[in-house]
């Protein structure tokens, strides 16, 4: 099985409450990506990896036995984006250098999740679907 070479970018987007987004993005693990929040208030995450958000075991490292929880994070970060803000987050990958199989991108506004893939662009339920890749 090869393995999935992957690269995380988004824009910035500045929010509300940044107290209670740090808050937010400290409940839950990241593998390794990383995301930062500026002084003045603007959220954004990058790194070598797909895009996913994992739960958080009592010992504060990633849960393996759990299910990743990227839409419920990202429902979480939307109440705090600010009203005409957003954060778009792209995620792309191959593996053994071929043409890309993970392409994904989350475009994440004041009350509103959007999700895209190689198929196409959606709105997500709160809670309904599978989840993403």
């Amino acid at each position: 099985m090869a393995t999935l070479q992957a690269v995380t970018a988004s824009s910035g987007a500045t929010v509300t409450d940044p107290d209670a987004v740090e808050q937010l993005c400290e409940a839950y693990c990241f593998g390794g990506l990383k995301w930062r929040l500026t002084d003045d208030g603007e959220f954004s995450v990058w790194g070598y990896e797909a895009f996913r958000v994992y739960a958080q075991a009592d010992d504060g490292t990633m849960d393996l036995d759990a299910n990743e929880v990227t839409r419920e994070f990202l429902w979480k970060l939307a109440e705090y984006i600010e009203e005409d803000a957003e954060l778009d987050i792209q995620s792309a990958g191959f593996t053994k250098c071929r043409y890309p199989v993970h392409a994904c991108r989350y475009v994440i506004r004041n009350g509103a999740v959007l999700h895209a893939d190689l198929g196409g662009l959606e709105a997500l339920e709160r809670g309904a679907g599978p989840q993403s890749p």
